[in-house]
């Protein structure tokens, strides 16, 4: 073995970069992104770096179909369901609750990296609040009866009455309260959270897309005045479109009821697909846009530009805003001192964002009955490596490809941590090349025939396109440089 590695290394370092150029940043469909300080691949002998092996992923290696099984059941399935099922990405627990598995973690995690991004951008603030919520709170804000049989509603050893929080108005706004008065100075004051919800759902269906417990984004802001108010509330609908714009998604803000939550203004953010539960109208000659909810029954012309006719369609709600007013800072005394030095009462606004939710939708928008399709940046993994299957006639780069593997995030920092090797190499190239296609990795690296050559070239396959090309080293690095990451 040690005379093979010594005659590959022969072969192939003469053949490895030195080093490599900073470029810029690209859409991140097929390749964005940049990566500083780069390391030159040729000088790495046996880097240290943890490389994830798709032997140890806690994950299912045998993808089975769950779709008849679920229908079997009663369940109503959608294709993101179904996917992330036989993907091992998640594992159904009660009704309406999942496992989230590590590689769903990891999605999760990346996505909520973007929206801390977003939000602090414009001044968030991040915090985190009980999800054990004071029924006597709810009371105050006559949400209590309100909310019905969607509370789930709990007595601790003492009586006293809580529920799980749905969302978090009334414990905030009696948290803002609870510090006394508040300068003018201070305003707009931007609190947010990323945290788990609960609603007894009547009917949880369609895995992460409408379940029982679940993560959510939930900001509540501040304001000195009215007018400040809609600022503010203009500044969060342009987070949120940026955010979906970097992830890809052609997102429609339509006008919204305000529902049991309240205030004087909402929109809804929804992703077109047949699979979604709202139904919108849309106008074709503006961009006026609205849930069927807020229009007169059978309307069909434009309140907006009175000459373009109204086209229905469905969406997946994933992001949802409310100009609340004094709605919750008038019940629960929510106050600052003004100009004069006198106190007024805070305008608010609330602001959610679907995180499960999110990444359900964009698999079900995106991808193909067989196969998941990420956005680029929420991909768990960026790249699978495919070492050759033990055995065969090209068994001799075995090495190759962990070598491969490792020094791509070496040369690559942007990369590390990013890339997977698919070490059950007792599978064919096929099978595993399935699986890969199966499981999204934005890039399959395979090593072949070609991989033997005097300059080894790989097999590499673009998901998210389709496309497949054979590259030198060179070329490999100079493509996945551009992969932008979070």
């Amino acid at each position: 073995m040690e005379v093979l590695m010594h005659h590959l290394q022969q072969r192939i370092l003469p053949h490895l970069p030195r080093a490599f150029t900073t470029p810029c940043k690209s859409h991140s469909s097929c390749a964005a992104g940049h990566s500083p300080n780069p390391t030159p691949i040729g000088s790495i002998s046996r880097p240290s770096t943890h490389l994830p092996l798709v032997s140890r992923l806690f994950q299912p290696s045998n993808l089975r179909d769950v779709g008849q099984e679920s229908r079997a059941q009663g369940e109503m399935t959608c294709k993101s369901q179904r996917l992330m099922q036989q993907a091992g990405l998640i594992h159904p627990s009660n009704p309406g609750c999942y496992y989230y598995l590590p590689a769903t973690v990891r999605s999760m995690e990346k996505l909520v990296r973007l929206i801390d991004q977003e939000m602090q951008r414009i001044g968030g603030q991040k915090l985190d609040m009980p999800s054990l919520c004071s029924a006597e709170l709810w009371r105050r804000s006559e949400r209590w009866n309100l909310m019905g049989k969607e509370l789930f509603r709990l007595r601790d050893r003492h009586g006293a009455e809580y529920c799980l929080g749905p969302t978090h108005e009334e414990a905030v706004t009696e948290l803002l309260a609870s510090q006394g008065t508040l300068s003018y100075r201070q305003l707009p004051l931007m609190l947010y959270q990323m945290t788990r919800k609960f609603r007894d759902e009547p009917k949880p269906r369609f895995g992460l897309l409408r379940g029982r417990e679940f993560y959510m984004k939930d900001m509540y802001t501040f304001d000195v005045s009215e007018e400040a108010a809609y600022h503010t509330y203009e500044s969060v609908c342009q987070a949120y479109n940026s955010l979906f714009s970097r992830l890809g998604l052609r997102i429609v803000q339509v006008q919204a009821d305000t529902g049991k939550i309240g205030g004087k203004l909402s929109h809804e953010f929804q992703l077109p697909a047949d699979i979604g539960e709202d139904r919108l109208l849309v106008c074709g000659s503006c961009s006026f846009s609205a849930n069927v909810e807020t229009m007169q029954p059978g309307r069909t012309d434009c309140p907006q530009c009175q000459a373009g006719t109204l086209v229905e369609s469905k969406g997946i709600e994933v992001g949802h805003t409310f100009y609340l007013g004094t709605k919750y800072s008038h019940i629960f005394n929510a106050t600052f001192n003004n100009t004069q030095n006198k106190p007024a009462v805070t305008e608010m606004g609330c602001f959610g964002l679907g995180v499960t939710r999110i990444l359900a939708a964009a698999i079900e928008v995106m991808s193909t009955e067989e196969a998941i399709r990420w956005p680029g940046l929420l991909a768990p993994y960026q790249v699978c490596v495919l070492p050759p299957k033990r055995g065969s006639k090209v068994d001799e780069v075995a090495g190759l490809a962990e070598e491969v593997a490792l020094s791509l995030g070496e040369a690559l920092p942007s990369l590390r941590g990013e890339v997977v090797l698919d070490d059950r190499t007792q599978m064919t190239i096929g099978k595993r090349l399935k699986d890969a296609s199966q499981l999204g990795y934005p890039y399959v690296v395979a090593l072949g025939q070609k991989a033997t050559e005097e300059i080894p070239r790989f097999e590499v396959i673009c998901q998210q396109t389709g496309e497949t090309m054979f590259l030198s080293r060179d070329g490999l690095v100079d493509l996945l440089k551009r992969v932008e990451t979070v």
